[in-house]
């Protein structure tokens, strides 16, 4: 549960790639951007896989608690970040002309961004081995997960295409980043249970 709620806050909170898509729907682009959620969701999917395995791997159940603790604290920042976060969208980008969002675009750019690592490594090297997630479990989840990514920037552009113009950034946005912040505070007090229970067992 902790590792789906983790993941929704910080792949649907606002980011570059989310703003691409919410651009998309602004300007009549959400049919036509269809490839750019695809590939979205496949850079996830490599990011998931890749670091999975890798991790399966090389993550001592030993070092896990203290993996945990200290992926609590960084999920704690990042809730803040989050929580505090200021958000404007950019109404002369978003009127202006742009072409259509390609397979290739979401591929590369989310490869490429910092949030989407920020949302893999945890979940990789912390919350997969803490719940005993292995082997094929590991495609399985990974799967799901980037099915959630592709969901973030599609659900941006269809707010874009159905809300248009009339879309408040700074309030609706200012509103969501909360929300998205107190989630990943609950993410972090997850960790830190973890730990804690760790101590007492020992």
């Amino acid at each position: 549960m902790d590792i789906f709620l983790y993941a929704f806050s910080v792949m649907y909170s606002p980011g570059p790639v989310n703003f691409m898509g919410l651009n998309a729907g602004l300007t009549g682009q959400f049919r036509r951007s269809t490839g750019f959620f695809v590939g979205v969701g496949c850079a996830m999917l490599v990011l998931f896989m890749l670091f999975g395995y890798t991790g399966e791997a090389i993550i001592s159940q030993a070092a896990l608690p203290y993996i945990s603790l200290i992926g609590g604290v960084y999920t704690l920042y990042l809730a803040y970040q989050v929580f505090t976060a200021r958000t404007v969208v950019d109404e002369e980008a978003s009127t202006a002309p742009t072409r259509t969002l390609t397979f290739w675009n979401g591929l590369v750019i989310q490869l490429l961004n910092p949030k989407g690592i920020m949302a893999v490594l945890p979940i990789t090297s912390v919350m997969l081995p803490a719940a005993h997630i292995t082997g094929v479990s590991i495609a399985v989840v990974s799967g799901l997960l980037a099915f959630g990514a592709f969901g973030a920037p599609w659900i941006y552009a269809l707010l874009g295409a159905l809300l248009g113009r009339r879309i408040n950034g700074t309030s609706a946005f200012t509103v969501f980043n909360r929300c998205m912040g107190l989630a990943l505070a609950v993410c972090a007090y997850f960790m830190f249970h973890a730990f804690y229970v760790h101590l007492v067992a020992t």
